[in-house]
């Protein structure tokens, strides 16, 4: 029987709060055929793209993101966490369910005019992935698309990133949230 990205993702009820369903892709990842096959999926979805670099989203975006890159053969940008990094950076800030984060950028990260592909673990809001889009723009990048392993439609996320005009896929959907 062949198995699907879903039977990978173990979900642990009331994480981090109580009715929230957590989609835990460690459990993915920790297992070689099921990491294998969601970055075999992910590389089939972007292989004609054109894309000069992949921007991972802190932190399990790096994970995916990493191992994309490398098939690919493009270089990776990982998008952090604010204070992370060491050289010169451009931050954005955006709201989380409880309050606001900062990711920040080396202001050197690429160069004007590439071709970006967002990818992370999960797309639930879209407010992580929404301020990666305005670094990579701000630094001149175009992101022609964002990938995710997990979307969770009724959060609306990737309806914000395609209302940035970015397009969206997703390897597996999970209703509610």
């Amino acid at each position: 029987m062949t198995k699907d990205i879903t039977d990978y993702i173990r979900t642990i009820p009331d994480f981090p709060h109580k009715g929230i369903m957590f989609r835990d892709v460690t459990t993915l990842f920790g297992n070689a055929e099921g990491f294998k096959l969601a970055v075999s999926q992910m590389v089939e979805q972007c292989k004609d793209m054109n894309i000069d670099t992949i921007a991972g989203l802190e932190a399990r975006g790096f994970i995916i993101g990493g191992a994309v890159a490398e098939r690919l053969g493009v270089g990776f940008l990982p998008v952090r966490k604010a204070g992370k990094l060491p050289g010169k950076t451009i931050s954005e800030d955006y709201t989380l369910e409880y309050g606001t984060a900062t990711i920040e950028v080396h202001d050197d990260a690429i160069e004007a005019g590439a071709r970006v592909l967002l990818i992370d673990d999960l797309i639930a809001t879209g407010g992580t992935a929404a301020a990666g889009i305005k670094l990579i723009e701000r630094l001149g990048g175009e992101v022609i698309h964002a990938a995710f392993i997990i979307d969770l439609p009724d959060l609306g996320g990737a309806q914000v990133i395609r209302d940035l005009g970015v397009p969206v896929t997703s390897l597996c959907a999970f209703e509610g949230d």
